[in-house]
């Protein structure tokens, strides 16, 4: 089985910051909404859309 690494180009987030909302997208079962809440309460300025487009 081969792996395809992911690319992060032209994000404007880290990569430990997407794969951080992903996981708790997947892990919790949690909406887009809630995600973006929980990213701002740290300080992490992300719409909804944009995390969607991550968990795509």
């Amino acid at each position: 089985m081969t792996q395809h690494s992911i690319s992060y180009k032209r994000h404007r987030f880290p990569p430990e910051i997407i794969a951080h909302a992903v996981w708790l997208c997947d892990r919790f079962n949690l909406s887009l909404r809630e995600v973006e809440e929980m990213l701002l309460k740290r300080g992490i300025d992300v719409s909804c859309e944009t995390v969607r487009r991550w968990a795509r």
